[in-house]
């Protein structure tokens, strides 16, 4: 189940995609460091339920973004493209481990650190 749904970016996702909403506050993080450690620390069910309800969306979605440059987009495109990258983010682990939030014999996933110079956007 959705969590912490906060009001000031439930306004934020185009109205097309208001079914999203519930999923901004919780899912829409700016880098990847925090898409990562929100896929580490949630449950099993949690990304199977956030999966679950924005893949029915993807094509829709990325048809949406492709009408803005990346350089450029309004803040409710932003926020979709967020959705979309930890949409990515788990979608490997719900397909291919189950939802385990490790890969099984891999490196430790605290020696991978992604490192921002700058925002993406």
């Amino acid at each position: 189940m959705p969590n912490n749904v906060g009001e000031e970016k439930i306004a934020l996702l185009p109205e097309q995609f208001r079914d999203l909403h519930v999923w901004v506050s919780k899912w829409a993080m700016p880098t990847q460091a925090e898409r990562a450690r929100l896929r580490a620390s949630s449950s099993a069910e949690e990304m199977k339920m956030f999966y679950s309800a924005v893949l029915p969306h993807l094509g829709e979605a990325l048809t949406y973004l492709r009408e803005f440059p990346l350089t450029n987009l309004p803040t409710p495109a932003k926020q979709l493209l967020f959705l979309l990258l930890s949409l990515a983010e788990v979608s490997t682990f719900v397909e291919f481990y189950d939802c385990s939030n490790t890969v099984p014999n891999a490196f430790a996933e605290a020696r991978l650190v992604a490192v921002h110079r700058a925002p993406l956007l």
